[in-house]
């Protein structure tokens, strides 16, 4: 019984001593002290005394000496700015090693010696802990109650590669990064015009995420661009890792299966859709940048489109949007024909069908979900496995399981053929946002073609149509120029228009003040008409005629 007590006074004092550091800590004081110690033992107070924030103590001047410490954390500086530029520089400074005064030592510092960019001087311990783990290094010197801070960020960083998501066979090679200044620099190589803007904030109380937008002044809407920095701004939370967050936090429509924010890897996608008076999002961390806003047409886009020839790139677009056709109401449409409607089908495939499913003991609906739900299950798990052996468990798993079931009996030939010409629409699919939509939706489409038919499938279909209709993206219609309908903006949408009939920017996104994009009389003209001669080489003569 003693025992107990002893060891509730034990708890009781451990617990007393976690308060009273927890209190200690929250009772830090706001402005920076002038003493070297006292500033130290608040950092460690802070930071929990962590092993990676390095604490370097130099000594200048001379009679009296004065203590100058300088702190880094390791990992997020760019170590021979440090070690080469910033602390060789305070030693071998020859002002320094005479007899000056505190305050003149930091006026030494900060105008002489610190050869680095972004110097500035802090007075409180907010900005302080926000620059020292930025990758900022800070200088204190003792006596004087501000500190210095040097930008020396860097830190091993992924280098620019070919983006993997958004693969092109003809265009730039070059991807985003998780760095928001390798991002941003990217795309202005691209567009380089003192127009182009880029305003930053802070988000996550926590983890004070780097959130950069980016537009070009005089072509993206003031509305819009207005309305991405107030949702932004309206962001309360504690943490940003992706992208993804603050696209869920500032999406119109919560309730929709249908992204209403576009993302990509591509600099050039992102120039491209700057021109057209959208909005950028960097976050930094991610090399996923977010396009505001969004249309539903965009996402059957590539930026390869731009580069081919309007004719090769109008029938590649059109075959894209036949693809997620095919991959939303493919198995829906054998459901309902098998199920309800076998007149029609012509009598020939009927009876081939017909013999097929005569041994399957299930209605087509469920034989559709059985092969739907395996495919899923082999496309998950082929994301998730090692890429060694990820594309080759998905290619024998598909054979196997495909082979087994039918000789099983569970489901039909036919069944495998349709879900796999459906799983490979998917595949093909430029945005893998919109083909997740089609995912989903083509099991509710399922359903409703097994209970009513095409009637059901028909009334489904409406009722996406209609909630297209009805969703907006910052304020613009998400079905733009289709509806409400557009002639002048419909160029860009089913087919792609000759790039010398790209006049306007589309009015929807861009500033009625800037809507010009090339002068007139662009087309190119036959040969005779700019005034060149056509040659007729013989054999053996290089004269022209």
């Amino acid at each position: 019984m003693v025992s107990f007590f002893k060891k509730k006074g034990q708890m009781k004092s451990k617990k007393q001593k976690t308060d009273e550091k927890d209190q200690s800590i929250s009772k830090i004081p706001q402005n920076i002290d002038s003493s070297i110690i006292a500033n130290l033992d608040i950092v460690k107070q802070k930071t929990g005394s962590s092993p990676d924030i390095i604490i370097r103590t130099l000594k200048i001047s001379q009679n009296p000496q004065i203590k100058t410490t300088i702190l880094y954390v390791q990992g997020l500086v760019d170590n021979p700015s440090v070690t080469d530029f910033l602390i060789e520089s305070i030693m071998k400074n020859p002002h320094l090693k005479e007899k000056v005064l505190p305050h003149e030592a930091l006026e030494v510092i900060s105008k002489d010696v610190v050869s680095l960019g972004g110097v500035e001087t802090v007075t409180d311990w907010e900005k302080l802990f926000l620059s020292l783990l930025s990758g900022d290094s800070i200088i204190f010197i003792d006596g004087i109650n501000k500190a210095l801070v040097a930008s020396t960020k860097g830190g091993e960083r992924r280098s620019v590669q070919e983006p993997s998501t958004n693969s092109v066979v003809r265009g730039s090679r070059e991807g985003f990064t998780e760095s928001n200044a390798t991002n941003i620099a990217l795309v202005r190589r691209i567009i380089n015009s003192p127009d182009l803007w880029i305003e930053s904030i802070k988000i996550g109380t926590v983890t004070n995420t780097d959130v950069s937008i980016m537009y070009i002044n005089g072509i993206a809407k003031k509305g819009i661009v207005e309305e991405v920095k107030e949702r932004l701004k309206g962001i309360n939370i504690d943490s940003i890792l992706e992208s993804g967050y603050i696209e869920q936090l500032i999406e119109d429509q919560v309730m929709t299966p249908f992204p209403t924010l576009d993302h990509t890897e591509r600099p050039d996608k992102v120039a491209g859709n700057l021109l057209e008076g959208r909005v950028a999002i960097f976050v930094n961390g991610t090399p996923f940048v977010l396009l505001a806003p969004a249309l539903f047409i965009q996402f059957f886009q590539s930026v390869e489109d731009y580069y081919a020839r309007f004719d090769i790139a109008s029938a590649i677009r059109f075959l894209r949007i036949s693809i997620f056709i095919i991959s939303l109401i493919a198995p829906a449409v054998y459901v309902a024909a098998i199920t309800y409607h076998q007149e029609m089908v012509p009598t020939d495939l009927l009876v081939i069908l017909a013999a097929q499913r005569d041994t399957v003991p299930f209605p087509a609906v469920i034989e559709v979900f059985i092969m739907e739900i395996t495919f899923e299950i082999l496309r998950e798990a082929s994301l998730r496995m090692p890429k060694a052996i990820g594309a080759t468990m998905s290619i024998v798993g598909a054979l196997v399981i495909g082979q087994a079931v039918v000789q099983a009996g569970l489901v039909s030939p036919a069944v495998v053929i349709i879900v796999s010409i459906t799983a490979i629409a998917s595949f093909a699919t430029p945005s893998y946002s919109i083909a997740i939509s089609a995912r989903l939706l083509r099991f509710v489409f399922i359903i409703c073609a097994g209970t009513m038919g095409f009637y059901g499938l028909i009334l489904a279909l409406f009722a996406v149509v209609v909630h297209l209709c009805s969703l907006r993206s910052f304020g613009v219609p998400y079905m733009s120029p289709l509806a409400p309908l557009n002639p002048e903006g419909l160029g860009d949408t089913f087919f792609r228009r000759p790039m010398w009939a790209y006049k306007d920017r589309p009015k929807f996104l861009s500033s009625n003040n800037n809507l010009k994009r090339e002068g007139d009389n662009q087309r190119p003209l036959p040969p005779k008409s700019r005034g060149m001669k056509t040659s007729n080489m013989k054999k053996g003569d290089g004269t022209e005629s």
